[in-house]
């Protein structure tokens, strides 16, 4: 803002009694005022914008890289819950493949095996002298199956026990809270019955069966678990005929 002021000047030529009025201009202090004001703001300004565009970057830093050891170090973090979820859904559990074979004495053997067929086993699972030895104390659901091919010929008409030949399957328990052995499932089948003789099958033909035996018990750690079973002559021979099983729940 420009200010005026009047200045009183006399005219020499004149003489003294003689003044004349001079406008001389003022320059006011507050537009220099102003001025340095927003030159101050501006710094402000630039210098904020420094400061803000400097942080924004030393936030966005490119990854860096880590070493071997590091890496696997998160490698195994990140995978960690996953073994944590694949080991809690794989319950312990056995299943096993039966053959007959010779045992001592020249007396056949239903002998469990759990390295062949289908079987396997996990989850702490034993199998020691033919027999599954249970890992923790719980639920279990304990099975097993036996198949026949009996042969009804006229020796077991001379001998009138045509009808009355018993297959047999059974599965036994021994736990040290009892202190004893117990039977966990069985049953009985009647082979050679002469409503299936008169039904069509001659003398001779074989006579099939199957025992299915499964349930559920609460067993105890360190418990034992075998089968029984009769007519071991006449058990079926194919894969996955005859097997015994149990796993937790």
């Amino acid at each position: 803002m420009v200010n005026y002021t009047t200045t009183p000047a006399r005219d020499v030529e004149t003489g003294l009694g003689q003044e004349t009025v001079v406008l001389v201009e003022k320059k006011s202090s507050s537009g220099w005022m102003g001025k340095l004001l927003l030159a101050m703001f501006l710094m402000l300004v630039c210098s904020a914008g420094a400061v803000f565009f400097t942080w924004f970057s030393s936030g966005r830093q490119e990854p860096q890289a880590f070493p071997a050891e590091a890496e696997a170090l998160i490698q195994r973090r990140r995978t960690e819950p996953l073994r944590c979820l694949l080991s809690n859904q794989s319950k312990a559990a056995i299943h096993l493949e039966g053959r007959v074979r010779d045992g001592e004495q020249g007396q056949k053997q239903l002998v469990w095996s759990n390295d062949q067929g289908q079987a396997f086993a996990q989850g702490g699972f034993k199998f020691q002298d033919n027999a599954v030895l249970i890992p923790a104390s719980g639920l279990y659901f304990v099975y097993s199956q036996a198949s026949f091919r009996v042969s009804c010929g006229d020796e077991d008409a001379e001998a009138g026990s045509r009808g009355l030949t018993p297959l047999s399957h059974r599965i036994w328990r021994y736990s040290d809270v009892t202190g004893g052995q117990s039977t966990l499932l069985s049953a009985v089948r009647s082979a050679c019955q002469p409503s299936m003789m008169e039904g069509g099958n001659s003398e001779g033909q074989g006579w099939y069966n199957t025992i299915y035996l499964g349930a559920v018990f609460r067993l105890k750690a360190g418990d034992k678990l075998w089968t029984e079973t009769n007519q071991l002559s006449q058990l079926e021979a194919d894969e996955g005929t005859n097997f015994f099983g149990v796993f937790a729940l």
